[in-house]
């Protein structure tokens, strides 16, 4: 996630040089806790937040589990991911339905927090659990808040209750009170109360909160938090505690550039956990909140469950099993290769999944310059050709490539890159299925690893060299059979050859060697 960027790069930074130590001094532990300090303040996030956590990773770095450990920097490591993770809740919390339906949730916050984005994406994500949502559009003071909602909700998917036109007209409380009665009549298991919010914390907006919650008895107050507004969120999060009070945060923007010291400092400032995160302008970009997931992407160690669950809810499984058998048989097509791509699209931003890798921090300036319309440009080309040139790729000529680029609004070297790609994607994707490891362009082959009962191939004999007085020399050194002199072999690295009539040690030299080793 951007959020966390520089407070990964800084943390990663600071672990960097203790992986070189055998054993931690305290004033070790002294400079790794002050960089960590500096890091989690210049991120915004709280001070007494990172008072308390520095005081407990240096007690912990000080003692036995580090002095003893095999490899004192992993530990260290360790112990700030631990701490980290009871700093963001320690456990996640999922929602509470009440055992008789409806199951009422409140949206709390600041205007601008993204409530009402975030009510369609709590809609969207319940409905696909099998639940059956009703959105309330009890915000009636922002202007068009109540339109914005009726959008949402359609693009969600839910339902919305809107029965006063909002700008200024309608008793909340009222329209919150029918709404209960509505999805009772109408059998919505949950609702969903967007309430309004203002620029800033004041009386009148902490009082209309207060009424809306004592009339609805909500299951479930959330509390929606700007990701990027930094420390002012530790503030608010205490005024709406005091006024309203709630059960659970929802960070919105957690995609932004923001330093990420709100998503450290609220729970632990407000003892409520956060209990989701919307990580993207998409509907679709809402996700649980896990803890000890969030401490390890900040930490660059990965999330790799959270992207196991991304791909199974957008790959068909049976599908993918006759992909599978495709690629075996060699009979993988360009339809295939798009619906692949269209299901990985499934998945939300590549960027973001790409983020989910451990040692994502290595290729971040890569991430940053991928275009996500690549894929759609991808598609735009496949699909611009007939089904038989989908099947059988041969058959593009240089009158069909053109054809195509026409079709789709691209070059035909953008058309020869893809059907490039393509066939090197088979062949990988062919060796993989044959327990093989691929030999990937630009790398050596792999010591000791299979390539699909093949060899990399060996190089060719004859002469490679350039320079037409250096091949003529290689060319008259292999019909004679005697091995060429190598150009470089003068002054040569390392020690190893060097200068003119080199030749291979004989028995008596190899002697003496392994007796200076130590080896006879």
């Amino acid at each position: 996630m951007a959020t966390f960027g520089t407070l990964s790069d800084r943390l990663a930074d600071t672990f960097k040089n203790l992986r070189n130590k055998g054993k931690l001094s305290p004033a070790d532990v002294d400079s790794t806790v002050r960089e960590i300090r500096r890091a989690l303040l210049d991120a915004d996030v709280a001070f007494e937040v990172v008072k308390a956590f520095t005081t407990t990773v240096r007690e912990r770095a000080l003692g036995d589990e580090v002095s003893k450990a095999l490899n004192p920097a992993q530990q260290v490591v360790q112990i700030v991911n631990e701490e980290l993770v009871e700093i963001l809740g320690g456990k996640q919390r999922r929602l509470e339905f009440a055992k008789n339906p409806p199951t009422v949730i409140m949206l709390a916050g600041l205007q601008g927090a993204g409530k009402t984005t975030l009510a369609g994406k709590l809609a969207k994500w319940l409905a696909k659990d099998g639940h059956t949502p009703l959105l309330v559009a009890a915000d009636l003071q922002r202007p068009n808040a109540v339109q914005q909602l009726q959008v949402v909700g359609e693009q969600a998917g839910a339902a919305v209750f809107a029965p006063e036109p909002g700008n200024g007209v309608g008793d909340p409380v009222k329209v919150a009170k029918q709404a209960i009665k509505f999805a009772r009549d109408k059998v919505y298991d949950t609702v969903i109360v967007d309430t309004a919010g203002r620029l800033g914390v004041d009386a009148d907006m902490m009082k209309q909160a207060a009424n809306i919650r004592k009339a609805v008895d909500p299951d479930e107050v959330l509390f929606v938090i700007d990701a990027m507004i930094g420390q002012d969120a530790v503030a608010t999060a205490k005024a709406f505690q005091e006024g309203v009070d709630f059960t659970g945060v929802v960070l919105s923007k957690l995609d932004g550039d923001a330093r990420g010291g709100a998503a450290l400092s609220v729970a632990s400032v407000t003892g409520r956990p956060i209990m989701f995160a919307s990580t993207g302008e998409s509907l679709d970009d809402f996700e649980p909140f896990h803890p000890d997931r969030m401490a390890s992407r900040i930490l660059d160690l990965g999330d790799i469950l959270s992207l196991i669950e991304q791909a199974q809810q957008a790959f068909d499984e049976d599908e993918a099993m006759a992909v599978a058998q495709k690629i075996a048989t060699d009979s993988f097509t360009l339809d295939d290769f798009l619906k692949q791509m269209q299901q990985l699209r499934k998945m939300g931003s590549i960027k973001g999944m790409l983020g989910m890798l451990p040692g994502a921090k290595g290729m971040r300036e890569q991430l940053e310059n991928f275009d996500e319309r690549e894929i759609v440009r991808t598609e735009a080309i496949i699909q611009s050709m007939t089904p038989q040139e989908r099947q059988l790729p041969k058959l593009l000529n240089g009158s069909r490539r053109l054809r195509i680029a026409k079709g789709c609004g691209m070059t035909v070297t953008d058309v020869n890159q893809l059907v490039q790609r393509f066939e090197q994607a088979s062949k990988m994707m062919k060796t993989v299925a044959k327990g093989g490891v691929p030999q990937v362009p630009g790398m050596g082959p792999i010591p000791g690893a299979s390539y699909a009962g093949k060899r990399p191939a060996a190089k060719k004999k004859g002469s490679k060299a350039g320079n037409p007085a250096k091949r003529a020399a290689q060319n008259a050194a292999l019909a004679t059979g005697k091995p060429a002199a190598s150009p470089g072999a003068a002054g040569s690295g390392f020690g190893l050859g060097g200068g003119k009539g080199d030749k291979a040690p004989t028995p008596e030299e190899l002697a003496s060697l392994q007796k200076m080793l130590g080896r006879s």
